[in-house]
Order: C-alpha cells, then structure tokens, then sequence
C-alpha cells in the first residue's frame, strides 16, 4: 500500500538524541538548532500519568520520533492488533517525524521475549516479514523505517542482509534506518566487510541513521562484540559514519544510549560531533555547486 514519506520532516542536517526520563526536563530546556528526540511508543502506552505529560511538553517545543521494540515484524505470527491499535493511537496523538521498527521477532505464541531475536533470511521470512510490513503501515497510515539488526552468529541464510532489507523497500515502500553501529558489530563478528555493506544499500531509502556504543564479550577475549547501547560511539564506527555520510549525505542521525545513561551534557556533546560531521559534508557539497 502506498504511503506517504515523513522522512523529509525534519531538515536532513540534523542530529537528535533518544529520550529517557532523566533527561526529561534537560531536553525540554535545551536550545539547541535542530535538535530533535526519539522514543520508544511501547513505554508510552498507557492512559496517562507524567510520563505523557512530558513527552507532550516536548513534543511541543521539539520534533519526535517514534522506534518500536514490540512489534516482532520478523516473526511468522501475524501482527498483534491490539499493539497495532495502541501504536495507531499515540501517532494520531503525538504526530512523530518518523516511525521505525526492527528486522527482528520478539514474539511466539503469546510470549514475549525480552530481546530482539535473529530473523532468518530466506524467501519464506522475507515474505512474511514484507506482509507485517504492509500490515504496519498499513494500519498507521505511515511509512515505516526498518532496521538493519547486530548479528552473532551465522545462520546459513539464502538471502544477504543486505538484499533483504533492499528487497523489502522494493515490494513495500517502506524505508530504512539504518545503525551503523550494528553494521560494524555484525561485519566483526561474521566477517564481512562493513563498508561493502554500506556501499549496497539503497542510499535513497535511507531515512534515519542511528548510532550507538558496543562492547567487548570479556568471556570470549573480546572476539565478540556485543550491541550493548551503553558506551560510547567508538573512534571506528564514528569513521564508518563519516563514510557512509559521504555516500549519502547527510541524513538525520540519532545517538543511542539505553544503558549506563550518561550525563546529559555527555550525550550532547557525541550528538553534536554527530552534527558537526553533517554540518562539515553539507558545507563542503555546498561549495561545490
């Protein structure tokens, strides 16, 4: 189903940061130019209480994002409606910029995992997951940014990562959000090379790009890295960022931090070297006209 692309909504120069409730009051203080935050609706499906009340604060001052975690698109299960219409209902209340799910199942049989669980890639899961897809925007009436997931272990797929994400923007319209912090921690960890990851995606299907901290599995000597949202942006994925910007261009990036919080002025100061990088290519592209 056709469906209209949001991705544009806030200017492509722009580095926004993920909303949690320490920062709060933090954010809705901040004046800085463009910058814009992203949350997770499932922890906002309630009915009220002050954790609505501030994001509705912020969403008056500030654009916002939407990133779902529950919504099991890689899963063989159809979509859970009820989920669906709680989603549907804080887009019609909070009108974010943009909306976003993961390549990823989370769900089976009325259980739900706490965890963001590898999908196959094979023909039968890419048509699945094209179908909740459909589903997704279907029922929001907006387009849906997909993920690109951190990777562990082979699976003997039949189908690159790569050409299934491609594949699913082809049959289903929908965009990608793409983390380039995941790309470095799967290319470490099953060998490939993470820039010709880059180099293969459809750059005009980017919407968003997200950027995040991994950390060494001490267990295993660090031969594993580990997607863990709770460090800071390395020096390596901050030069695959620079790499893929001069690709693409600039396009809106996000910094993620989901564990070991830092203190606000340290997160804005990885979301202004975020910025600095758009500001210097966009500068540059400028002086070549």
């Amino acid at each position: 189903m056709p469906v209209p692309d949001t991705s544009s909504a806030v200017p492509a120069a722009a580095a926004g940061i993920g909303l949690k409730p320490d920062h709060f009051r933090s954010v809705l203080e901040a004046k800085t130019d463009g910058l814009w935050v992203e949350v997770h609706p499932e922890n906002y499906m309630e009915e009220g209480g002050p954790r609505l009340n501030w994001l509705e604060a912020i969403r008056k001052d500030k654009p916002v994002s939407f990133h779902g975690v529950g919504m099991s698109l890689g899963g063989f299960e159809p979509l859970d409606p009820d989920h669906l219409k709680r989603w549907k209902a804080l887009v019609e209340r909070f009108e974010p910029i943009r909306v976003s799910e993961h390549l990823a199942w989370s769900a089976h049989a009325g259980t739900y995992f706490n965890d963001l669980l590898p999908t196959p890639m094979t023909q039968a899961a890419l048509d699945h997951f094209c179908a909740h897809v459909d589903a997704m925007q279907s029922a929001l009436g907006r387009q849906v940014l997909v993920e690109n997931p951190s990777r562990y272990l082979p699976m003997h797929d039949d189908i690159p990562e790569v050409d299934f994400l491609a594949e699913t923007v082809r049959r289903t319209g929908c965009g990608l959000l793409l983390d380039v912090n995941n790309v470095f921690v799967s290319a470490h960890n099953l060998g490939f090379d993470a820039r010709a990851y880059l180099d293969a995606v459809p750059a005009e299907a980017i919407g968003e790009i997200h950027l995040a901290g991994h950390e060494e599995d001490q267990a295993l000597g660090g031969e594993l890295l580990v997607d863990t949202h709770g460090a800071p942006v390395t020096g390596d994925v901050w030069a695959l960022y620079r790499y893929l910007i001069e690709r693409v261009g600039p396009r809106p990036t996000l910094i993620e931090h989901d564990t070991n919080l830092p203190a606000f002025e340290a997160l804005m100061a990885e979301r202004d070297a975020a910025q600095a990088i758009l500001d210097a290519h966009r500068i540059r592209e400028g002086a070549h006209v």
